[in-house]
């Protein structure tokens, strides 16, 4: 996940810090809930400012500047299918329906995430310059 041992750190930090606040908001009604939530928004809060901090350290960015319609198009894309998905299970009660449905909002979601969002990707890919 991290190629340096500070963004390692920070890393870390946040995940801690994102299951300390999740297992608060689980046991929120106790008072170790409530405290591992507010330690935890705290860590989460610390390690962003980390992130943020590293940001300039980082360098030139590995890929270029992408289409930004593009990106859009493949993530709607990829959203309308699991809506098609969601969708057919209310449409009909039939299992036949259904399926024929999720088929259908999988086939779109596929297009999207393993066609569309990767030919963005690469457009302006650094090995291409």
């Amino acid at each position: 996940m991290a190629a340096t041992k500070s963004q390692g750190r920070a890393f870390t930090l946040f995940m801690g810090g994102l299951t300390a606040a999740t297992a608060g908001i689980a046991f929120f009604s106790s008072g170790s809930g409530k405290a591992a939530l507010v330690l935890g928004a705290i860590v989460v809060a610390f390690s962003l400012f980390r992130f943020l901090k590293l940001k300039p350290e980082e360098g030139k960015v590995a890929i270029g500047a992408q289409p930004a319609v593009q990106k859009l198009v493949g993530v709607v894309l990829a959203l309308a299918g699991w809506l098609v998905v969601l969708y057919g299970l209310h449409l009909t009660a039939s299992l036949t329906g259904r399926m024929g449905t999720t088929i259908i909002g999988f086939a779109i979601t596929l297009v999207g995430v393993l066609y569309v969002l990767p030919s963005a990707a690469n457009k302006h890919a650094i090995w291409k310059a």
